[in-house]
């Protein structure tokens, strides 16, 4: 890309973020709640979803490969979705992209317990998907331009409010259910109500700056040639290794190590989800005062401390204290990373985040997958110790890769 070229794209983003700042500051806090909820709702949408995993392998009576290839329809929707969208959100705008993924994720999420054979199933979960990781970069992108418009770090807490929507749903969910109502209602009742508050919204996410591209090379060429992109997206892999790991093995490691009741067992997640909420409601502030590599560290080197103790001191207490530490740790690696991979010279925000997130979801399908089976040639403790490995590689590796990038 030709000197002339990046200072025309840089002069762009610069014009972009001034529009933004010079807006009155009731229309950037309304910005602000309408992300929030926006990220609220993508979270409810996700966990709603969820719930209903058994009543979908119940009703088609899928085998555990059926099932599996099911939910890997939703996996490869959202990867397809982040390897060709991120040019359309940077050309549309966040509010165009934002309306096209949560419609998508409503209009299909209600269709999945509706599906009349086993194949139109794996299709709907495919689009599913596909307008899951829409809307998730798109917001993203919208949350970066939301920061910069008020000039202070908003990100963790807006993942927070991701954290939160999906308790909620689960929460509800579980609790509609229990008192009867039939799943095909509550899922087209949690995606009726996402689609109501995703309208309502709209009208106060921030205007649409449009990004250039020239005839030397597009923003989309650029953004695979950007050796930030790469990094960043190399160190999202490895935290979500950590973090997918985390997920599908905390509770299998407190019941068959720990030997810990199955309620006692299921705690684990809890502990886990509620430290990653907890830490990204914090996490702001420690960036705006500390920095981003500084958070990085201390987010990585609580993780390993979190997941060294849960593997040397196997009881109840001590793991699902370690575990809470692991989620207190891991939660803002994705808030900043995808607030850096915004901001990426040369590339658009939504571009940028495309890349880093469709590398890290590949650590989140991959993680659990690689815990399992080293698990499997060994044990369960050694396999988790790749989750401590991993949090020690971040915290070596992160804060000087984000001080070099200026990030």
């Amino acid at each position: 890309m030709s000197e002339s070229v990046s200072s025309a794209r840089t002069g762009l983003h610069d014009t972009a973020q001034a529009s933004h700042r010079r807006l009155p500051i009731k229309k950037r806090e309304r910005a602000r709640y309408a992300t929030m909820a926006v990220f609220f709702i993508a979270g409810m949408l996700y966990a709603s979803w969820g719930v209903h995993v058994p009543t979908v392998r119940d009703k088609f009576h899928l085998s555990p490969g059926a099932l599996s290839i099911a939910l890997l329809a939703v996996a490869a929707g959202s990867i397809v979705a982040m390897l060709t969208n991120g040019p359309w959100i940077g050309r549309v705008g966040t509010r165009r992209a934002c309306l096209a993924g949560g419609i998508g994720m409503t209009v299909f999420g209600a269709l999945i317990l509706v599906a009349p054979s086993y194949w139109l199933l794996v299709l709907v979960l495919a689009l599913f998907g596909f307008s899951m990781a829409t809307l998730d970069v798109a917001m993203n992108a919208e949350a970066s331009a939301v920061e910069e418009a008020l000039e202070r770090p908003i990100m963790s807490s807006l993942h927070g409010m991701f954290s939160v929507g999906g308790m909620a749903g689960a929460a509800a969910g579980g609790a509609m259910l229990a008192h009867g109502l039939p799943p095909v209602a509550h899922l087209a009742l949690a995606c009726g109500v996402s689609l109501i508050v995703l309208l309502v919204s709209m009208p106060n996410v921030l205007p649409h700056v449009p990004h250039v591209s020239d005839a030397h090379g597009s923003s989309s060429s650029n953004r695979w040639r950007s050796r930030a992109l790469w990094a960043l997206g190399a160190l999202a892999l490895i935290a979500l290794i950590a973090e997918g790991a985390m997920y599908d093995w905390a509770t299998v490691y407190m019941r068959d190590v720990v030997l810990a009741t199955p309620a006692l067992s299921s705690a684990a997640y809890a502990a886990f989800t509620g430290g990653m909420a907890a830490g990204r409601f914090g996490g702001d502030a420690v960036r705006a005062r500390f920095g981003a590599p500084q958070l990085i560290f201390a987010s990585a080197a609580l993780a390993f401390i979190g997941m060294v103790a849960a593997l040397i001191l196997p009881n109840a207490v001590v793991t699902l204290a370690g575990f809470t530490l692991m989620g207190l740790g891991l939660a803002n690696m994705m808030p900043v990373l995808f607030a850096a991979a915004a901001r990426v010279e040369g590339v658009s925000p939504a571009e940028g985040l495309a890349q880093v997130a469709g590398l890290a979801y590949f650590g989140l399908l991959f993680g659990p997958v690689l815990i399992g089976g080293v698990a499997q040639i060994s044990s369960l403790p050694i396999g988790l110790s790749v989750v401590a490995a991993c949090a020690a590689l971040i915290a070596l590796v992160g804060p000087r890769m984000m001080k070099q990038l200026k990030l």
